[in-house]
């Protein structure tokens, strides 16, 4: 199979020789709501989940024509490693199957069939009322990143909503969206008649603007300055579901630095790393390791950078720009140039005195040799940084757990999933904890990418956030 093979359904596919109109926009926004109209809203919601299952599993399939083109064409346009590729999207193919899509939908709206008529509950049935949820006649996505799952997670609930639905893909990531597109459409013709993909260069308001004029609904994942931007430009009658830039972090307890236990944790931490090369919101920026274990933060930090070392070989990183090279290589720099006159770490220093005193600053790097493909920073300050991604991490020593959430308080409101490698008991208080100070999302060590399909996505039911209820009182 070849791009050069498949029909050409969507105006993604006529490539750069196709010059984008507002009334091309509107044309394409008609059509794919009258054949919305005709037939998808129409279909019950079992078959949309069976729909979706069965070209997932087609995904699975290594033969499949989809999933090859996918991995060699697809590998190239986002700069991963094959291998990191592949592991991203059997990650999230995976999770559709019928059984967690169903959940998804009993999750959110109490039952599949509330999606296809009025329903009612236990309680509703006493009070004389039924409700039904149904899903925007025509929507619109706007991906302004270029990871595909938030692309394909997007096509996936506007299918399960029956809406017609118009995806704006970033012009460097639109190959597997449309791949997908197409491989539900070669299952069911009438699907891909509901669906429009375009891309353009990302703040094209004349073109935006015909396309907003025409949606019931329009979903932004992307920086918070373009949700702000969409926002301002969308009619107020048009709802807007949007998901801006977060961040995350882990923690490793103590218990989990034995000489054992190490070896399973730090597997996971460089698991957590290198799932999409840290490009994405769910990616770990720092992780928090606690003192007083059999091996003391820095020896975790080393331990790491030989796992990293080691996944290089196994799953290459691939190549990224020159400005994502420099930025590694001169951060790099500075921490070379601080480890050389920074205090060793003390074994007498004693943060338990208080999380405010000025301690002597040790630090130590770990790198690949004549690549940017991996970099391990030990810093002893503890306060929350951003990596430059591209598995850039750092260590940060930390005395106990609630230091953890002083040290990283300036990103509070920015916080999304935090890991944590501790024995269950704490584990649960620490959940507890992390919920009240505003983390959306708690998970093991290892799966900060590998969320359930049925994740609150910032805190906020998926599918729920996109339907529109009528109650029948009867």
């Amino acid at each position: 199979m070849s791009f050069a093979n498949l029909p050409n359904l969507f105006l993604a596919d006529l490539g750069e020789g196709l010059t984008l109109t507002p009334a091309t926009i509107q044309e394409a926004c008609h059509a794919i709501s009258r054949n919305r109209d005709r037939w998808l809203r129409h279909q019950r919601a079992r078959m949309m989940i069976e729909l979706i299952a069965h070209v997932a599993e087609r995904w699975l399939d290594p033969e499949d024509g989809f999933r090859k083109l996918a991995l060699s064409e697809g590998s190239r346009e986002l700069s991963l490693g094959i291998p990191t590729l592949t592991r991203g999207l059997d990650g999230f193919f995976k999770l559709l199957t019928i059984e967690s899509l169903e959940a998804l939908v009993t999750q959110d709206l109490g039952e599949v069939k509330r999606l296809d008529d009025f329903v009612s509950a236990t309680v509703e049935m006493r009070a004389g009322r039924s409700s039904w949820a149904r899903g925007p006649r025509l929507m619109a996505h706007i991906i302004a990143g270029n990871l595909p799952n938030p692309a394909l997670m997007s096509m996936v609930l506007g299918l399960l909503t029956k809406s017609a639905q118009f995806l704006k893909c970033p012009s460097n990531g639109s190959i597997i969206p449309r791949l997908f597109a197409h491989s539900l459409a070669q299952v069911e013709p009438k699907v891909g008649s509901c669906m429009e993909l375009a891309t353009w260069h990302g703040g094209n308001q004349e073109l935006e603007s015909a396309l907003f004029a025409e949606v019931d609904c329009v979903t932004a994942t992307g920086s918070d300055e373009m949700i702000q931007s969409v926002r301002a430009r969308i009619p107020s009658r048009v709802r807007l579901v949007g998901y801006g830039h977060k961040v995350s972090f882990s923690f490793v307890g103590n218990d989990y630095l034995s000489t054992y236990a190490i070896k399973r944790v730090v597997r996971d931490a460089a698991n957590d790393i290198t799932a999409w090369n840290q490009m994405g919101c769910l990616s770990p920026h720092v992780i928090y390791v606690q003192e007083d274990g059999v091996t003391a933060p820095q020896g975790f930090a080393q331990a790491l950078a030989e796992e990293l070392e080691l996944r290089e070989k196994s799953e290459p990183r691939g190549e990224i720009s020159l400005e994502e090279s420099a930025a590694i290589a001169t951060r790099r720099a500075a921490y070379r140039l601080r480890s050389s006159v920074a205090a060793p770490p003390s074994a007498e220093s004693d943060r338990a005195d208080s999380v405010f005193r000025d301690l002597p600053i040790a630090t130590h790097l770990w790198h690949s040799e004549e690549s940017t493909a991996w970099t391990v920073v030990y810093d002893s300050d503890p306060r929350f940084l951003h990596s430059c991604l591209n598995r850039f991490i750092y260590i940060k020593p930390v005395r106990k757990f609630s230091d953890v959430l002083h040290f990283a308080e300036p990103i509070r409101h920015l916080a999304s999933t935090v890991a944590i490698a501790t024995m269950d008991t704490l584990a649960v208080e620490y959940a507890r904890q992390l919920a009240d100070w505003g983390a959306t999302r708690v998970c093991p060590v290892g799966r900060m990418q590998e969320p359930a399909l049925a994740w609150r996505h910032d805190g906020r039911p998926a599918l729920g956030e996109l339907v529109t209820w009528t109650d029948f009182e009867q």
